[in-house]
This record gives structure tokens, sequence and C-alpha cells, in this order.
């Protein structure tokens, strides 16, 4: 018997060192770790401990006569990984990270950002040296997308906030929510008061299509369409028009998967989750039969993850439809599909595609429909969305790289709904570089760089707006951890400036500046109401989704 990591695996890669016969791969310090879509456990190597399954900070990982029949199929995915990557192990040991030495007095350091990166970043702090951070955010609430972006029915992958708390039950870190940086304190106090400041701010902006009619009335972003079913309080007034039988999802990544399902579920299972109280009550009204979603590359290149197109097909009184003509492939792809060096995973998307396609709908089953090789051109409709209109694409490489060209082929589907989920990209931050082009703050390693490349001394940067917007809530673990490595170096290299002001002083600052201020004691009244009104409700917690009423609640 050995253990399975499934659908839900993070990356966070808490579990690689606690495993003692070293079977879990791909480990961070390999080139395969960027672009892993999860981590797997060799089944002949495994000694069935369970080490790693304590370690999980999302319950991702089973023993493999415990798999129910929606995670059985991972067995498989598991193994058939090691039939690509033999296991090798030398058995070294792991290097303990460097410590900043007690000698050195208390660091002081601001976080900048209350998500996943900025939580990581946080823990590794404390675990690093003697240490007084300061975690700031813009909302009452902690975790980011976490809580704001994962869907309600990932509850499991909101499961790594738990490890959070835990973590950040001692003094040495304190809340400063519902404070912006920049408009309650600036960056040059911020760097008064501390040694070092790390930007953990995310990216937060979406992309634009860049076609006539993208801002038409019923055309948005899948971003807000997120943070509305979310209970996100910038988002919560927005309103989506449900009354057409068509969606349009236009990009075919994990968020438009979760956006896929949140149309085509059944509200009581909604019901069941954290979702917005007045997400469910629209869902209960809507009339959409039928979410199409459009790649503008193929079936192998698809941007969703193998775990997340998998579960589609275990979703209640819904299904997958592709049209068997889609999976006609290109030279391209087809000689991807029999490269003996593609990932198994890439090829795993391929034989879902097909089973899907060979499926029969059933009548009454509302349905997500995936076409490929498609690109929007124009929304159009008489003073609203109406019709996406769209062209061919065929698979072509340029530089090495597979990109999709247009075609003379084109077609339109009619949708009174169209959301774009093509990516997120990041912001600038007030008196911070920033690299416009790829929507980062520039940064090498983590330090902050200037525009004439040099290190700028105590003012680090990580997760999304470190490098992009890739990979899952896990991966900025080991992100954060660079990030850290290069801060914790240069305070024991003494690059850094001692503050001036302690945080008695930053305390009585910003109680001046924002009364409002949410601190531990606040946060935990938000939480303990949440998750009181949910447990009345048989639901994880019952979210406030609007400023005052996080605030109210926060002050008890």
């Amino acid at each position: 018997m050995a253990y399975v990591i499934t659908q839900r695996c993070c990356n966070d890669a808490s579990c690689v060192p606690e495993c003692p016969v070293d079977c879990i791969r791909p480990t961070p310090e390999s080139p395969e770790f960027a672009t892993a879509e999860m981590l797997y456990i060799d089944p002949d190597t495994c000694i069935d401990c369970g080490a790693c399954v304590d370690a999980c900070p999302v319950e991702a990982i089973f023993s493999e006569d415990d798999l129910t029949a929606s995670l059985a199929r991972f067995k498989d995915v598991n193994a058939d990984y090691f039939e690509r990557h033999p296991l090798e192990s030398n058995f070294e040991p792991l290097v303990a990270p460097t410590r900043a030495p007690k000698e050195l007095g208390t660091l002081r350091v601001a976080v900048i950002g209350a998500g996943p990166a900025a939580c990581y970043a946080a823990e590794e702090l404390l675990r690093r040296a003697d240490v007084e951070v300061e975690l700031f955010d813009r909302l009452p609430t902690p975790y980011g997308l976490v809580r704001a972006g994962v869907a309600p029915d990932h509850a499991g992958t909101k499961m790594v906030a738990n490890m959070f708390e835990t973590a950040f039950r001692r003094d040495t870190l304190q809340y400063y929510l519902n404070v912006e940086v920049g408009k309650h304190i600036s960056h040059d106090e911020l760097m008064a008061h501390h040694h070092a400041v790390v930007y953990a701010v995310g990216a937060s902006a979406d992309r634009q299509l860049g076609v006539p009619g993208e801002d038409l009335p019923g055309s948005h972003s899948a971003t807000e369409f997120v943070a509305w079913y979310n209970g996100h309080p910038d988002f919560a007034d927005r309103e989506f028009d449900l009354t057409g039988e068509r969606a349009v999802i236009v990009g075919n990544g994990n968020v438009a998967l979760d956006v896929a399902r949140v149309l085509t579920v059944d509200p009581d299972v909604l019901a069941k989750t954290d979702i917005a109280d007045y997400a469910v009550d629209a869902l209960r009204g809507s009339n959409i039969q039928e979410v199409v979603v459009l790649g503008r590359r193929g079936p192998l290149q698809a941007a969703y993850s193998t775990p997340e197109f998998m579960a589609l097909t275990h979703l209640k009184g819904v299904d997958v439809v592709i049209d068997p003509a889609d999976l006609e492939l290109d030279p391209e792809s087809q000689a991807l599909l029999d490269d003996p060096d593609t990932e198994p995973h890439v090829k795993l998307k391929y034989t879902l595609a097909q089973e899907y396609a060979g499926k029969s709908p059933t009548p009454g089953n509302k349905r997500i429909v995936f076409r490929y090789l498609v690109s929007p051109t124009a929304v159009t409709g008489d003073g609203k969305a109406e019709t996406v209109e769209y062209v061919h694409n065929e698979l072509v490489t340029e530089h090495g790289r597979t990109v999709a060209r247009a075609s003379d082929r084109t077609g339109s589907v009619d949708a009174s709904l169209v959301l774009r989920s093509i990516g997120y990209r990041g912001a600038p931050v007030a008196d911070i570089p920033f690299d416009e082009q790829n929507s980062v703050i520039p940064n090498d390693k983590g330090r902050v760089l200037t525009a004439e490349g040099a290190p700028l001394p105590g003012v680090y940067v990580s997760g999304w707006i470190k490098r992009g917007p890739r990979g899952v809530i896990g991966s900025n673990r080991v992100d954060s951890q660079e990030t850290v490595d290069q801060l914790i170096s240069d305070f024991i290299g003494g690059k850094l400036a001692k503050p001036q002001g302690d945080r008695a002083a930053l305390k009585s600052l910003l109680g001046q500046r924002q009364p409002d201020l949410v601190d531990r004691e606040g946060w935990k009244a938000i939480d303990a109401a949440e998750k009181s009104a949910g447990k009345a409700a048989g639901r994880p917690r019952v979210k406030f989704t609007s400023l005052e009423s996080l605030l109210k609640a926060a002050k008890g």
C-alpha cells in the first residue's frame, strides 16, 4: 500500500522534506518544480509511514486504499509520473536555512499584503530570526485569494489558512488590517519603523482582450465575478446578467473552470459552502443552461491543469461537451502527443478530452462546452453583450514556441454573459520601481532593483508581483523562502538600516491615522462570528461582505 497525492495538491512542498525515503517529486530544487501541476509519490518506494499526510496543509494525500471514486484515478497519475521520471535519490541531508544570529538583535519587517505569498514570507521570517513582523492589508481580513479567489466548492484548498493561523498565534506577528499603504502610511514611514519591507501585493488587475465591445454591459472580467461570489467587499454590489441561457468564458485556465462550475452546479450544493449569500440567491434564479469555454490553443496546450479538468467528470447534473472534430490534431499537436518525452499530464489532458467527447449529453443536464483553437475578435450587441465573434486559429512554431495564429475562418456564439479569464497582471506600488512591460516589481531573487539595476536597500518582493501570475497557492512557499534568504543575508551582512521607530511608535502612528484599524483581536472576532453563523447554517462560515459589517464584527 502507498500514499497518493490528489487533486487539491497546492504545490506547497511541505511534504517533501518530511518523507524519510525521499520519494516525492518534483522537489523545489529541480527545474520541473516551477511548472509542475502537482507533486507525486512514487508507489514503489513509499513505505506507508504517513509523514507526508501530517505535513500536507490542504489534506491532499490519501492512502490508496482510502481513495474515493472521484480520486481513484490519481493512483495511476502518480505512478505514471515515475514511469516518465524514474526515481533517483542520493539521500543527501537537507541543508538547514541560515538563521539570523541572536546577537544581532530583533529584526523588524513589514510585510505588505496578507495573501499566500505574504503569509508564507511572514511564516518563514518567524522561523528564521528573532523577529517582529507587521502584516498589512487594505482589507479588514487576511489571506487574500485564499479567502476571495479560491472557488467555494474547493474548501480543502482553503485549509492552508489554518496553517497560517497556527504560525501567527504569537505576538511576534501583529496584524494591521484595513490599513492601506500609500494612504494611511507611506513607504518612507514603513522604512523608518523597520529594517526591511516585503511587498507581497499580488497581481490584482485583470488583462484586457483588446477587442471591440468588451466593455459592453454583460461583459466582465472573471476576476470581478470570482470576487463577487466569494464575498469580496469591493465587489459585493456587482450585478451579472444571468437571465440568458448561455454564458461564454474567454480563456480556459483553472479560474475559467471554477467559474464554469459555479455557473452550472446545483445552487443547493454551493449553499453548503462559504459562497456569499447574495451570490447563491442570484444563482438560484439563473437561467444559464450552457457555459462555453473558449481556448486559443488546442486541447494539448490548454491552460487548465489536468486535476481540475478531470474533476469535471464528477459534477452532478452537468455534462462536459466536446466536439470530436475539435480533437483532430494539427501536425504540431500530433507530434507533441507522439513524442515519448512529452509529460504524462499533457497526454492525459488529451485522453480526458477524448473521453468527454465520447459521451452523449444527458437530457436535462446543464453543459460546459469546450471549444479549442478560437480567439474572440469582438463582443457585439444592441447596448449590451449578445454575441461573441471569434476567429479559428492554427498552431505554428515561432522562435521555438508553439503559438496560435489566426486563420481566415470565423464564427460566433450568442451569449448574454461574457467573462474574460485570460490572466492577471500586477499594478504599480507607490514609491517603488515598476516594470510596466512585465507588470512586476523588478527584482533579483526578491531584492527590489532600482532603474539602474542596483538593489534598493531594505526593500523586497514576493509572490505574483515578483514573478508574474504563475503557479498555485503553494508555489509561493518556495518563492518566499528565496526572498527571505536574501533579506536574512542582508541583515547578517549589516546592509539594513536600523529602524528609527519601534513597534509602539508604529502602533501609535497608525492608531491616529486609521481609527478603524483591525488588529489580531479584531480579525479573531470577525473569524469567530463568521464561523458561528456558518455552524448554525451547516456551512464552514457565513461571510460578512461589506466593509461596514466587517468593521462592526471586528469591534465585537
